[in-house]
């Protein structure tokens, strides 16, 4: 009997321990949005994230809760020496039956995937390889960010630097090149893009203004098997005022003169 005591005692103690080494986070909120001249909706969104850590392993899974619990996304990660392994341990499915932003028509297949980085000895520059074989060299040099990644798919590079009081960046994929552009000019800050995508982000008397006006969108073909058309889409541009509460949540109003709507939301992380 005493050693039965004993090692529910043991147990007891080692479960306590493991649930003090996993934190909840997550979101919650409601939106009205009025869709302007069609009829009005109220949505809803809850996300729930777990994260374990033993060691140097942390274990994170996300989920979407609102309607029922499905998972969105389960991670592992850990390092062996040197080395640092990460897992993605979710296989979504990435195809999609919208139309505007052209998304895949088939899923693409399995997309677990394991990634081993190793800090290679060539001053600040980390050296990744995952299991399909791509291989990334990144690093910092004179406040210079680059990332280069060489695969089957294509190479692609990014580069990102403040240069004069500006955040730059930098990205050509296979050959297409974008860019982007920030900076803050009298507490306001703005970010201009390739696309002619303009935001300007400001405080007004405890409030937070975003300001982001969106470039017309061209439509593209249908390819044969695997994505979809994109529709076409005029500019326009949103206007969102958030405030944080004493109460922990935040409410939000965004004007969008696309269709003219209004939605409101009310909004608490933790």
């Amino acid at each position: 009997m005493k050693k039965l005591i004993a090692l529910f005692a043991t147990t007891a103690v080692a479960s306590t321990s493991a649930m003090g080494a996993i934190a909840l986070s997550g979101s919650a909120s409601v939106s009205y949005d009025d869709k302007g001249a069609a009829a009005s909706a109220t949505t809803y969104d809850a996300d729930l994230t777990v994260t374990g850590t033993a060691g140097a392993t942390t274990f994170t899974q996300s989920m979407d809760i609102d309607a029922a619990v499905a998972v969105t996304a389960t991670t592992m990660t850990t390092t062996v020496g040197p080395l640092s392994v990460s897992a993605d341990m979710f296989d979504e499915d990435d195809s999609t039956t919208v139309t505007t932003t052209g998304g895949r028509k088939v899923d693409s297949g399995d997309n677990r995937s394991v990634t081993v980085s190793l800090a290679a000895p060539i001053g600040d520059a980390n050296l990744a390889l995952d299991d399909s074989g791509d291989v990334t060299l990144s690093g910092t040099w004179s406040g210079v960010t680059l990332s280069h990644t060489m695969s089957d798919d294509g190479d692609s590079t990014t580069g990102s630097a403040s240069i004069a009081g500006m955040d730059v960046s930098l990205t050509n994929d296979d050959g297409s090149t974008t860019w982007s552009i920030g900076t803050t000019v009298a507490g306001t800050a703005v970010t201009l893009d390739s696309d002619a995508n303009v935001t300007a982000t400001f405080g007004v008397t405890g409030n937070t203004v975003v300001v982001s006006h969106t470039s017309a969108r061209a439509a593209k073909d249908a390819t044969a098997t695997t994505h979809h058309a994109t529709t076409a889409k005029d500019a326009f541009t949103t206007i969102a005022i958030s405030r944080d509460l004493t109460s922990g949540a935040s409410i939000s109003a965004t004007y969008d003169s696309f269709d003219d709507a209004l939605t409101l939301k009310a909004a608490v992380a933790f």
